[in-house]
């Protein structure tokens, strides 16, 4: 059975840091992308980060690049999401996916995932 479990969300004051973290289970996760997704109420899913297969290639939409940093540990199955400088606009709930694309460097889009945990919440206030 695949399972993918996000945790670490909270509420953290503005400029501050958090840490989330993507447990992935059931299958061989360190062939495909993995990805960070965001949604608020009434707005789609939207991209925040991705990495590739091997870790070496990272994405990140505008909105938080430099401030986010993607990374994973094969070994443990886990993709991680390091939140510094946050802001209100960043609160929303955290989702995790997998790629589909066996090797593959990215995933940008909810349709090019296969697996979603159901989220974590993180809270910015200002």
């Amino acid at each position: 059975q695949v399972q993918v479990v996000e945790s670490g969300g909270g509420l953290v004051q503005a400029g501050g840091s958090l840490r989330l973290s993507c447990a992935a289970s059931g299958r061989i996760f360190s062939n495909y992308p993995m990805g960070w997704f965001r949604q608020t109420p009434g707005k789609e899913r939207e991209f925040v980060a991705s990495i590739g297969w091997a870790a070496g290639y990272t994405d990140y939409a505008d909105s938080v690049k430099g401030r986010f940093t993607i990374s994973r540990d094969n070994a443990k199955n886990t993709v991680y999401l390091q939140m510094n400088s946050v802001k209100p606009e960043d609160t929303a709930v955290y989702y995790c996916a997998a790629g589909k694309q066996y090797l593959g460097n990215s995933v940008r889009s909810p349709d090019a995932t296969s697996y979603w945990g159901k989220g974590t919440l993180v809270t910015v206030s200002s």
